[in-house]
């Protein structure tokens, strides 16, 4: 008995060093959402957040490699929940999803945009008020988050799926009334994946609000020595330019001055 407390103990203090212990890999989950990021179909993976973690190895001491790991918005959210990957990009932060990572300042995208809906373009559907969403299918991406009112809103029918490309595809044959998407991109990301907007509409209801993209840690990560040299590279790479450089090829708009962490 006396041995087996002995090696609980044991175990127990090797899982927290672990935690702790230096990295020299950066498992990075990466949806395919263009443009801002790209998966090729041979598996080659380019994106904002691979640039961003590329600008961060020169702030910490050791540097690492950079692991991306292909996987549908969902999976990537369940892998960085459960710690088996260490970073995601593109995520709006709310109260429950701080309880389950770990969000890194100041946010990389700021776009001052509009949560809009599409409808098919032959379909009779009209949405003028918020109200009006009721009764609709609206397919939302199985993981994400949106406007708080749409997100606490148990009433409506929300088709959960597992990308923006399936959401559109669902729409034209019929099975969602309704795609909730951010203006500023779905256009574009149609575009890239060669889907025809010509036949979608944009319903009259709208909600427009600054939207904001930060990279997340896992819980596991985070405590990292690796984790606290990235999150202070995010401030002083946010501080001098750097990364308005590293966005603007993204037509993303520079970081409002309010977000940046101030000098002491």
């Amino acid at each position: 008995m006396k041995y087996s407390i002995v090696s609980l103990w044991l175990l127990g203090l090797l899982l927290v060093n672990s935690a702790y212990a230096d990295h020299d890999k950066v498992y990075v989950a990466i949806d395919h959402a263009p443009p801002y990021s790209v998966i090729t179909d041979e598996g080659d993976v380019t994106g904002l957040i691979i640039d961003i973690l590329t600008q961060l190895q020169p702030y910490t001491k050791k540097g690492y490699k950079i692991e991306p790991v292909p996987c549908p918005f969902s999976r990537c959210m369940r892998m960085l929940i459960q710690g088996e990957v260490d970073v995601l990009g593109g995520l709006i932060k709310t109260p429950e999803r701080e309880r389950m990572m770990q969000f890194v300042s100041p946010p990389y995208m700021a776009l001052p945009s509009s949560f809009v809906f599409y409808a098919k373009q032959s379909s009779d559907i009209e949405v003028h008020t918020y109200a009006d969403l009721k009764n609709k299918r609206i397919a939302v991406m199985r993981g994400g988050v949106y406007f708080t009112q749409f997100n606490e809103d148990r009433s409506l029918n929300k088709v959960a799926v597992p990308s923006e490309r399936v959401a559109v595809d669902l729409l034209l044959k019929g099975r969602v009334d309704l795609v909730i998407a951010v203006e500023d991109t779905a256009e574009v990301a149609m575009s890239v994946l060669d889907q025809p907007a010509s036949k979608l509409k944009k319903v009259a209801y709208r909600h427009t609000n600054t939207i904001y993209g930060h990279m997340a840690f896992s819980k596991a990560f985070a405590k990292s020595t690796l984790a606290m040299q990235m999150n202070q590279g995010m401030m002083d790479i946010a501080k001098t330019g750097i990364l308005d450089r590293v966005i603007a090829p993204y037509h993303l708009p520079k970081i409002p001055k309010v977000l940046l962490p101030q000098s002491p």
